[in-house]
């Protein structure tokens, strides 16, 4: 079913609005997108802008069997993953936002992997990690922190907009994820 674009003035009156999570206990993974795009806003599904490397990659890395459309996001429970946002409300670029916005969003985001433990939280935005997370240095990879017993996993944004990964970079490093989540979850 091919789904109506929106117009300009519908992706617009999207701002400030939020995209609920995609979220469930004891998740192997829970993925972290900076803050929904007005796209993603608009239909009210992560990673829904065309373009996006997010969906794709997923599938590349072998989260998936097969490329899941956004409106297909709820099937990535029943594989042990989720999906939230650092901070809640849409814009048009991840730039827009505040560093009180990153910071209080960061603290928001402990507080929901307290609450429902997935193994992996994986930030996807280097910058927006070092800003939620006051870790200035921080680079991509596993980091030294965990939130309670959940290990913190930093990758690349997949938006097409970030021109620094190629489609195969990105498969490899979330595929690297992978791989340790699925160790992780065979030593339990």
């Amino acid at each position: 079913m091919t789904r109506p674009k929106p117009t300009r003035a519908e992706l617009l009156a999207s701002s400030d609005k939020k995209v609920p999570d995609v979220i469930a206990r004891d998740l192997s993974v829970l993925f972290c997108g900076i803050n929904p795009g007005l796209y993603s806003a608009f239909t009210g599904h992560h990673f829904a802008r065309p373009g996006n490397r997010f969906w794709p990659t997923l599938h590349a890395a072998g989260f998936t069997e097969r490329l899941l459309s956004p409106f297909e996001e709820r099937e990535l429970l029943d594989r042990g993953y989720g999906i939230t946002n650092v901070v809640d409300r849409a814009s048009a670029a991840a730039d827009e936002l505040t560093l009180a916005e990153l910071t209080a969003g960061g603290t928001r985001l402990r507080a929901k992997v307290k609450r429902w433990q997935p193994r992996y939280l994986a930030i996807l935005g280097v910058g927006a990690y070092r800003a939620a997370f006051e870790r200035p240095k921080a680079v991509l990879g596993l980091q030294n922190e965990t939130i309670s017993t959940t290990k913190v996993w930093v990758l690349p944004n997949p938006s097409g907009l970030n021109a620094h990964y190629q489609a195969r970079d990105l498969a490899k490093l979330f595929r690297r994820l992978r791989e340790a989540a699925e160790a992780r979850r065979e030593s339990i």
